[in-house]
């Protein structure tokens, strides 16, 4: 049977509509950066998932063609996610989608380093003729953060921040959201197939303890 990330590091992706903390460790993952409004068609954001799942399944089909990559194993691909942020402001204004800043991206199975990634990218290069020089070999660590199971529709996402932001007040903590630590979403249904009352995203933001230094 095929590995699950979301199954088995349920921690991490399948959190429940209540806030708890969690530590996250690094992870690698395929990345691309950009600016604007998600919901454009034809936006910048449309055309990085596009090269963002060209590549999970170039790695994902490695083992049918002559390519073997060393501790190769079956795995579902896990799902989307996102960082966001708008430059200058500590706090999401969905308001004005079209100044987001953003990184879209798909976890990476442990067996995929940096040499097999840049072997996908020339893959996926000369069978699609397509660009991907936009997509990254992408390591994160967020460390310590708050995090829950948002229920509905993206635009009313601030309804689970905010009782993210009592849960951290009620147990001694702050976000600690900066250019480096940022508001992370983890997209676990898909938007053409479900109503927007039912989409299920986990919403996650760095934080510290109350009194430490920034």
């Amino acid at each position: 049977m095929a590995f699950d990330y979301k199954k088995e590091y349920k921690e991490f992706y399948l959190p429940p509509k209540k806030p708890g903390i969690v530590d996250v460790p690094e992870m690698n993952f395929i990345a691309v950066r950009g600016h604007g409004d998600p919901n454009e068609p034809d936006g910048e954001y449309k055309a990085a998932i596009g090269m963002l799942y060209a590549i999970a399944f170039t790695i994902k089909m490695s083992y049918k063609g002559s390519h073997k990559i060393d501790g190769y194993f079956s795995y579902v691909v896990p799902p989307l996610e996102g960082l966001w942020w708008q430059d200058g402001q500590k706090e999401i204004n969905y308001a004005h989608k079209e100044n987001f800043a953003w990184i879209a991206m798909i976890r990476l199975p442990e067996f995929v380093t940096k040499e097999e990634f840049d072997w996908a990218i020339q893959e996926a290069t000369a069978k699609k003729h397509s660009d991907f020089s936009k997509v990254e070999f992408f390591t994160y660590h967020e460390g310590l953060c708050v995090q829950c199971m948002h229920i509905g529709s993206y635009d009313n996402e601030l309804e689970t921040v905010d009782r993210m932001h009592t849960y951290l007040s009620e147990n001694g903590y702050v976000n600690d959201i900066s250019s480096t630590r940022l508001h992370h979403e983890i997209y676990l249904s898909d938007p053409r197939r479900a109503a927007p009352e039912k989409l299920r995203t986990v919403i996650r933001h760095p934080i510290k303890k109350c009194g430490i230094a920034e």
